[in-house]
Order: C-alpha cells, then sequence, then structure tokens
C-alpha cells in the first residue's frame, strides 16, 4: 500500500506527527508481516500477548527446574576447577618465592594472550550450538563442533610464538631477570594445556548447549582428585620444579578431554549429530559454507572476553603505581580470587541461560527465551544481594586465610565492601551476557564491555585512585563505575529486545547449513537486522 503524503498545512508540527504516527504504523505492519514467514498465521496475534505478559508461577518453578539443571552441575564443575587451581598455587608456593613469583608471572601472561583468547573464540559456537540443538538442527551441532576445534587449533599458531619469545618480551619490560626466567621456564611446560584447551573448551559447550552438564562435573571431580598425586608425583619424586606444576596443570586437563571424548563415544551423543558423508568428503559444499557465520560470531566474543579479561590485570598494574605497591599487588591479588570465587556463580547461571535462551529461539519459542531472561535476572539480583552480604561479613577475617601482613589486612578490609557492591552489579550484569550470547549478539556484549570498562571504569579508576588519593580502594571505585554502567547498558538494551524477530534470526542462523528456500527478500532482512533485531531494511510491501 501506498503512503499518503502529508499536505501542507498552516501547523507543520500536525504534518510531523502524521509522518512519524505513518512510520510507527509502517514498522510495526512490517515486523508483524516478518514474523508471520516464520510462523502459522493462526499463531500470529498469540506472539504479541506471549511476548508482553508477565510469566505464572507455574512458569517460574518450570523454569527454574530447567535453569538449575543446566546451571547447577556448573557451579559444582566450576568449584571443583577453582580447587585445582589453588592446588598449583599451593605446590608453587612450596618450591619457594621465586618459583612462586615466576609462576604466577605465566599465569598472568598466559590468560592475557593464550587462555582468554581461546575461551572467547570458543563462546562463538554457542549461538549456534544452543539455537541448533532448539531447531532439531542435529547435523548442525556437529558441524560447528568441528568447525571451532580447527579454528582455536588455527589460533593456537600465533599464540605460541608469543609464548616461546615471552621472556624477551618480559624482560624489555622491566620484569626481574631471575623471576622471568622461571615464568619462561613455565609457560614452556604449558604449551600443550593450551592445545588441550583448543578441543576441551569446544566439547565442553558442544555438551552443555544440549543440556548435558551432569557428565561435566563428574569428569571436572575425576580430574581433580587425580590433579594432587600426579603434582606430588612430577614435583616431588621425580624433582622436576616448576616444570612439575606446569606439566601437572596440562596433564589433568588432557585427563578432562580424555574423559569427555569416553562419554560422547560410550554414551552415543555424537550419533545424532555426526554425519560421515562431511567427515569424508571434506570438499563437501555444506561443510565450507558455515566458516563465516561462526567467526562472525566467535571474533565479537573473543573480543567481549579478553576485555574483561585484561581489565583484572590493569589493575594489577595500577597497584604497582600506588604507594606501597608489594601490599596493594599482593591485597589485589587476594580480592581477585575472591572475585574469582563468588564468579563462579553467576558464570554458572550464565550458561544456563545462555542454553535455554538458545534452545527456546532455535525452537521458534520467543516467549519462553524472554520468560527465561526474566527469571535468570531473578535469579542473578539474588546472587548480587548474597555476594554482597558475604563480602560485607568476611571484611576482617578473609585477609587472615592468606597473611599475616597488618598492611595487606587493612587495604583488604577497606575494598571488600566496595567489592561486595560490584557483585550486586557484576552477577545481574554477567547473566546478561549468557542471554546476548544465547540470541547471537556477542557484538553488543563486546560494545557494551569496551564502553562501561575502558571509557567509564579507568578513568573514574584513574582519578579516584590518584587524583583524589584515594589510593588503592580508589581502583575499585573504579571498578564499581564499570559494574554499575555495564549493568544499565545490558538491561537497557536486554528489556529494548524484539524477541519475535530474535527468533526469526535464529531460524536463518540454523538453517545456514541447511540451504534454505527462503526467498532473497526475506534472507536480506534477516541479514540487516540490527543488534536488536529491527530490520534495517523495509520488507516488500504489498502493490
Amino acid at each position: 500500500t501506498t503512503a499518503t503524503m502529508c499536505r501542507p498545512t498552516t501547523s507543520p508540527s500536525c504534518c510531523v506527527n502524521s509522518n512519524t504516527r505513518q512510520l510507527s504504523e509502517q514498522k510495526e505492519e512490517e515486523r508483524i508481516l516478518f514474523v508471520s514467514m516464520f510462523v502459522q498465521d493462526s499463531h500470529v496475534q498469540d506472539f504479541t500477548h506471549e511476548l508482553h505478559r508477565s510469566p505464572t508461577s507455574a512458569e517460574i518453578m518450570a523454569e527454574l527446574k530447567a535453569l538449575g539443571a543446566v546451571s547447577g552441575p556448573m557451579v559444582l564443575t566450576g568449584l571443583l576447577l577453582y580447587c585445582r587451581a589453588i592446588i598449583s598455587m599451593i605446590f608453587l608456593g612450596r618450591l619457594g618465592e621465586t618459583e612462586l613469583a615466576g609462576g604466577s608471572l605465566a599465569i598472568g601472561f598466559a590468560n592475557i594472550t593464550g587462555y582468554s583468547v581461546i575461551s572467547g573464540l570458543a563462546m562463538g559456537m554457542e549461538p549456534i550450538c544452543g539455537q541448533a540443538y532448539g531447531a532439531k538442527r542435529w547435523r548442525l551441532l556437529g558441524l560447528t563442533l568441528q568447525r571451532m576445534v580447527l579454528i582455536l587449533l588455527t589460533a593456537v599458531l600465533p599464540i605460541l610464538l608469543l609464548w616461546l619469545n615471552m621472556e624477551k618480551i618480559l624482560i624489555f619490560c622491566g620484569q626481574d631477570e631471575a623471576v622471568t626466567k622461571m615464568a619462561g621456564r613455565y609457560i614452556m611446560f604449558t604449551i600443550p594445556d593450551l592445545l588441550a584447551q583448543g578441543i576441551l573448551h569446544p566439547l565442553r559447550i558442544y555438551l552443555r548447549t544440549q543440556n548435558i552438564t551432569f557428565p561435566l562435573a563428574c569428569t571436572a571431580a575425576v580430574a581433580v582428585v587425580l590433579h594432587v598425586p600426579i603434582n606430588f608425583f612430577l614435583v616431588e619424586i621425580l624433582n622436576m620444579g616448576i616444570a612439575g606444576v606446569a606439566v601437572a596443570a596440562a596433564w589433568t586437563n588432557v585427563n578432562l578431554v580424555i574423559s569427555l571424548l569416553c562419554y560422547v563415544c560410550l554414551s552415543g551423543v555424537y550419533k545424532k549429530t555426526r554425519d560421515a558423508e562431511v567427515i569424508i568428503t571434506v570438499g563437501c559444499r555444506e561443510y565450507f559454507s558455515g566458516w563465516t557465520q561462526l567467526l562472525k560470531l566467535a571474533i565479537p566474543s573473543c573480543v567481549s572476553v579478553c576485555l574483561e579479561w585484561w581489565w583484572y590485570e590493569l589493575m594489577i598494574i595500577f597497584c604497582g603505581l600506588l604507594i606501597n605497591p608489594k601490599a596493594t599487588v599482593a591485597s589485589m591479588g587476594i580480592l581477585i580470587q575472591t572475585t574469582s570465587l563468588i564468579y563462579i556463580f553467576p558464570s554458572s547461571l550464565s550458561v544456563g541461560v545462555s542454553t535455554r535462551v538458545g534452545n527456546e529461539l532455535g525452537a521458534n519459542r520467543p516467549g519462553g527465551a524472554r520468560r527465561a531472561m526474566i527469571v535468570a535476572l531473578c535469579c542473578a539480583s539474588v546472587l548480587g544481594f548474597m555476594a554482597m552480604t558475604f563480602a560485607n561479613s568476611i571484611r576482617y577475617s578473609w585477609a587472615k586465610l592468606f597473611t599475616r601482613d597488618p598492611d595487606i589486612l587493612t587495604l583488604t578490609s577497606m575494598a571488600l565492601p566496595v567489592l561486595g557492591l560490584c557483585e550486586l552489579g557484576n552477577c545481574p550484569q554477567t547473566t546478561g551476557c549468557g542471554v546476548l550470547r544465547g540470541s547471537a549478539r556477542p557484538t553488543l556484549g563486546a560494545n557494551i564491555n569496551l564502553g562501561a570498562f575502558y571509557l567509564i571504569g579507568i578513568p573514574v579508576a584513574m582519578a579516584a585512585g590518584f587524583l583524589l588519593n584515594f589510593g588503592f580502594v580508589g581502583l575499585w571505585i573504579g571498578m564499581l563505575a564499570a559494574q554499575a554502567s555495564c549493568l544499565g547498558l545490558m538491561l537497557y538494551h536486554l528489556f529494548r529486545t524484539d524477541w519475535s524477530l530474535q527468533a526469526a534470526r535464529a531460524i536463518e542462523l540454523t538453517s545456514s547449513d541447511q540451504y534454505s528456500t527462503r526467498s532473497a527478500d526475506t534472507q536480506q532482512t534477516i541479514m540487516n537486522m540490527d543488534p536488536e533485531g529491527e530490520a534495517l531494511v523495509s520488507l516488500p510491501t504489498t502493490k
């Protein structure tokens, strides 16, 4: 239908308002027309009602059960892997001060240049796998797993070049030569661990997006139980020193990979997601068709993860510029360990809501995806209050578990209340990141992290810490500003989401390997959506 132009009148505002109303009405008509291409006509009116009503108590309980089935085992997995990291640090500490400093330096370098990149890239497969499972596109799950493993193993190559030259880089940056030498020895023996991570991350995502999380907890438990004797054997019996701790960490992750592969093979999970023809005939058109879409999700996911990981490393560097840098760096290390422990809970909830949102969108149930978001954010708010209460309750006792130094104890007790406030915002925003991953919007998450942490957080931290002389606490005030702004931006975008259009995007995403017969106009519309799912080009109108 051709829009009727508004005629000039003596009141220009009337013309503007009329055109605005017409544009708004046309946009709503286009949205309904677009959604109707993917659902039966009899269901179009149900979408609007479903996407604007509050969930019932029965729906809330059902969603809590579904979230718990995914997130519960992931909490256990996270706690077990946290224990593994503590065990490694204990064995490093037993070797001596230089070994502990060298190992810590190597782990920090590995996190910045390697593990953050691998973890972030792997998250790119999460929306595809979650939505493919919901859409019952089993073959796409298997193809995405294969592709991501190859992407990560390729990404390992430039990382290895950095690791092999780590000593030169750290010495150039002014690090102590003895500590740097220890760090170089540690990271050389960590290389097998990097390769194992390139397989481990995709395997975990492949399973948890299918709501299979309990085996992840079981294999993690076995790996952690074996981690202690492996460390003892390599460090104490073979006297491998710092190299033994690095080899033990790699060995444990290799055990995890082998355990998960055994589960996948013995349980038969792989049977419905494999495609023998695609695996054997590598020249098949389908095998090469989905890489671009995966990379478009993986690269922004990587940027988002790296921006957040690198923030904490920057805070440690800033601590070294304050008065009494040894105490401030040590206190920051204790507080980062504390946040890592607390982070396990919202991170697990984030994994759960990402899976639920992806499954619901893939199954073309946008109302279910919206409901999962609402319930998860409410749970995250409760977690935030619990984390804040925990941080305040341990204010004067927590640091005593690590040291008796009075300066470190004072700094830690001063910063813990601010840390608690940070967690009040961090828990919901971490969960919000899961919603964005599940709905295939990693670019939006990366932009939010960039703006919140680097355009707001760092300037506030520098101003509060150095200009206003708040010192160590000032850096955490910067973190609080970053978390608050991140949460605000996240909630703003989440509650503006058009879930019906996100479901349509999910259908196109999971059909990318199936050569959908959708019209070129429909495909063009989906490809030209902004991060909120709003079409940037108009649908063909009826003449």
